[in-house]
């Protein structure tokens, strides 16, 4: 089978090795000509994808940035960005971009998969319409489905082969169609009645996660007033075998999706003339901690007698996750933002993340970052983190990822 792939990033790369290694040819189609070039030369630039599965794989997948090439494929799967406007408002350029480039090229008897993550009703409202520009008819000319991306840029104990796939379709053959195709790389199915639901479906799972995070978030900070260790709270609480689940407070969050996908669904509800006052709320709470983080800073410094400006602060861990180097949405920046507003002589150390050129900065080896420090901040708790070191060399260390748990020392600030 021929597939495609458009939008080869941290879900289209590793989809598009996946048929790969599965024996499909794979066209992926990106418009950043250096991804196309990478693919090339067998260098992968995403973390989860190591370079030689991605050379492995060079005999059956190639890249372009041409739309016409795709005009051959059985099958062709979409995963653009789908990221907020700055008023939080989806921002769906490169969806539309994609379906009309798309429309251009569209053949008989094609299936064309939505995986890009979007508010319910877009791919059957704004996706179809668009690729039906082409003369064809959705349905009976061409197939459509939508089956939202699971990625967790990382993850090792959960990849596509062993994630469910959910899987929904404008019509049943549709459906059908795309369970097929996803047969190939994924070995549990799951079927939905409707494309909405499969639409619905991402969101709520990363809306329940956003909603308890910041749950755990708005109770860190009334903890911190009434002199509790949140740290303790949880860990006890994680004790009950049944009807409680562990989330962990800290900085903010990141990534491509729990920052994202609740303002979707808020937004579309508007339309619905249902506003989703818990989900925004949790959003709201969420956005307010790297507020409350920087005021933990300067009053860790103000208790040293020590102002913020003018001051060297080193920011630990800049990615939005430990363990990548993924900077989406990283609380990281807000914090850094915030610190350079108010003055701070900033540096940072991150293994995973070689330069900050918005800040103009790149990153110290831990010792250079730790020297001449008043204040160490932990925002990213990478595993390679030499936390003794980090103790025994900064006045003052805040931890807001609990990495510190179990340690205790005057100079320790937690969360």
């Amino acid at each position: 089978m021929k597939i495609g792939v458009v939008g080869l990033g941290y879900v289209g790369l590793p989809l598009a090795v996946s048929f790969a290694e599965a024996g499909h040819e794979v066209v992926g189609l990106d418009l950043d000509a250096r991804k196309i070039e990478a693919i090339a030369r067998g260098d992968s630039y995403v973390e989860d994808v190591r370079s030689e599965r991605l050379a492995a794989v060079a005999d059956r997948l190639s890249a372009t940035t041409r739309y016409a090439e795709l005009s051959m494929a059985e099958a062709v799967i979409v995963a653009v960005p789908t990221p907020l406007t700055e008023n939080r408002e989806p921002d769906l350029g490169a969806l539309v971009a994609s379906a009309m480039s798309l429309a251009a090229v569209l053949q008989r008897n094609q299936l064309i998969v939505l995986e890009s993550t979007t508010y319910p009703g877009t791919t059957r409202e704004r996706f179809i319409p668009l690729l039906e520009e082409s003369g064809l008819k959705a349905g009976r000319d061409f197939s459509v489905a939508f089956s939202p991306e699971r990625v967790d840029p990382g993850r090792t104990d959960f990849s596509l082969r062993n994630t469910p796939k959910v899987v929904g379709g404008l019509t049943e053959e549709c459906r059908a169609r795309a369970l097929e195709l996803y047969g190939e790389v994924c070995d549990a199915l799951v079927p939905v009645s409707t494309l909405e639901a499969a639409e619905l479906s991402k969101l709520l799972e990363n809306i329940f996660r956003t909603v308890n995070i910041a749950l755990v978030n708005e109770l860190a900070m009334l903890c911190d007033r009434m002199g509790i260790d949140i740290w303790e709270v949880v860990d006890a609480a994680s004790t009950k075998p049944y009807g409680f689940m562990r989330f962990e407070p800290g900085p903010g969050m990141g990534g491509h999706c729990l920052p994202v996908d609740p303002f979707y669904l808020a937004w579309r509800a508007r339309e619905f003339d249902t506003p989703t006052e818990f989900i925004e709320l949790a959003g709201e709470v969420n956005q307010r901690m790297p507020y409350f983080c920087v005021e933990k800073i300067t009053e860790a410094l103000n208790n040293r007698s020590k102002p913020v400006r003018g001051t060297r602060i080193a920011i630990l861990g800049v990615s939005y996750k430990a363990g990548v180097g993924d900077m989406r949405e990283s609380p990281a920046l807000k914090i850094l933002t915030l610190l350079s507003e108010r003055g701070a002589d900033l540096v940072y150390h991150d293994p995973h993340v070689p330069e900050l050129p918005e800040f103009g900065l790149t990153s110290l080896p831990l010792p250079e970052a730790l020297a001449g420090a008043e204040c160490a901040v932990i925002v990213t708790a990478h595993p390679s983190l030499d936390l003794d070191q980090v103790l025994a060399a900064a006045p003052a260390v805040v931890d807001f990822r609990g990495a510190t748990r179990g340690i205790e020392a005057p100079n320790l600030i937690r969360l």
